[in-house]
């Protein structure tokens, strides 16, 4: 599970971000697959982006002039979410592999959770509310409307958006300035915490993995616990990365799908599924 794991991990950020003349030249892809988004963040400015991040999408449809209700990007969370849930976070985003590997660095000792979890788990929320929905709809910049969250906070735009091209351009480096430092920082302080706690800006930050577990409970993709098999040994607690307990992996918003308790388990009683009816049940 791990090793497929990560297989599918390394290729789907070389898919969606595989538009190497856009590495080479720094300049972004602006064809027509740019209107379709991908399940995962994946920023719009990456120079190897062949498609749009559903979060930029969203404020990018709240920026509009006056009220519109962004059909569109519901509907990109709705598809993906209703199919996946969390399992996105998991398998499908570039910026989660990036903590992942960050993770896996042999030094300090490793935590999966911050103190106070119980509190700043729900930091997602925040960000989603105040910086991708409140903010691109009039707050930030005085009245103007402006996509907050992809300017004053996403790590991945700038890992793989704004590093890149000002690496490539260098009219864009003399334009550089307190912005960008402040987002450098964010990305730098995000990927050392990551090297002792799991997944720090999913599990805090991230707003698209707040809309995405909201699905958990109901999406196509579960991992199914079997109860009557179970010996509550709790291997499964111990391996799960959130430090869930059986009852709350799965369903629980917290999980990504990451398949960590499925390998863990010794009597074989979590497993990847669709929606059962024994699952609905339960």
């Amino acid at each position: 599970m791990k090793r497929l794991r990560l297989t599918v991990q390394l290729l789907f950020t070389i898919i969606t971000n595989g538009y190497v003349y856009g590495f080479a030249n720094g300049k972004i892809y602006r064809g027509s697959l740019k209107y379709a988004c991908v399940p995962g963040l994946n920023c719009y400015s990456c120079p190897g982006a062949v498609a749009s991040c559903p979060i930029g999408a969203l404020q990018a449809l709240l920026n509009q002039r006056g009220f519109h209700i962004p059909f569109a990007a519901l509907g990109v969370f709705f598809l993906f979410g209703s199919l996946l849930g969390r399992f996105v976070c998991g398998w499908l985003c570039p910026f989660g592999l990036v903590q992942d590997l960050s993770h896996k660095i042999p030094i300090l000792k490793k935590k999966k959770r911050l103190p106070y979890h119980h509190i700043l788990k729900y930091g997602k929320y925040v960000a989603l509310i105040l910086l991708v929905c409140v903010g691109s709809m009039f707050l930030f910049g005085g009245l103007a409307k402006v996509p907050a969250f992809c300017k004053y906070l996403c790590p991945s735009g700038t890992l793989f958006g704004a590093i890149p091209l000002l690496s490539a351009n260098e009219a864009l480096q003399d334009q550089a300035g307190g912005l960008f430092l402040w987002k450098f920082g964010i990305l730098l302080g995000i990927v050392l915490l990551s090297i002792k706690i799991y997944r720090p800006f999913c599990q805090y930050l991230c707003p698209l993995g707040a809309i995405y577990g909201w699905f958990n409970r109901f999406s196509l993709v579960q991992i199914q616990w079997e109860k009557e098999l179970c010996v509550s040994c709790m291997a499964c607690e111990k391996a799960c990365p959130v430090d869930l307990s059986p009852q709350e992996i799965s369903r629980s918003p917290e999980c990504i799908r990451c398949g960590k308790c499925v390998d863990a388990c010794p009597r074989k009683c979590l497993r990847f599924c669709g929606i059962s009816t024994k699952h609905t049940k339960n």
